[in-house]
């Protein structure tokens, strides 16, 4: 059944940046898994999409049920230790990074 909502649901982060020079698409999709129970555990976690755009860069999408919970999730993974296997892969000057309410979806 397909729903659509119309109401602010969740807060997209957008996470958007390239990879640090050298490194393999398995070893960063390796360091993203070892994130995942991380991430998945922070209070208000919905969901995570890691995106590959045809011109190298990537996006890391995370659904968060309001904005305190993003935000508190965003500090609390960079301090963790083990987040940092991701971190170090990401070129840091590159990372953009915003959160936007989602207003309308449609899904499964």
């Amino acid at each position: 059944m397909r729903q659509t909502l119309s109401t602010p649901v969740a807060i997209a982060e957008i996470v958007q940046f390239h990879l640090v020079e050298g490194t393999q698409t398995a070893q960063f999709l390796a360091a993203a898994k070892g994130s995942a129970a991380l991430v998945k555990a922070q209070p208000g976690f919905l969901a995570r999409h890691l995106m590959q755009g045809e011109d190298g860069s990537w996006t890391d999408l995370v659904l968060w049920a309001d904005l305190t919970a993003a935000r508190t999730a965003a500090t609390a993974v960079v301090k963790d230790p083990a987040f940092a296997p991701f971190m170090a892969l990401i070129d840091g000057a590159s990372v953009r990074m915003r959160h936007d309410r989602v207003i309308w979806s449609l899904a499964d």
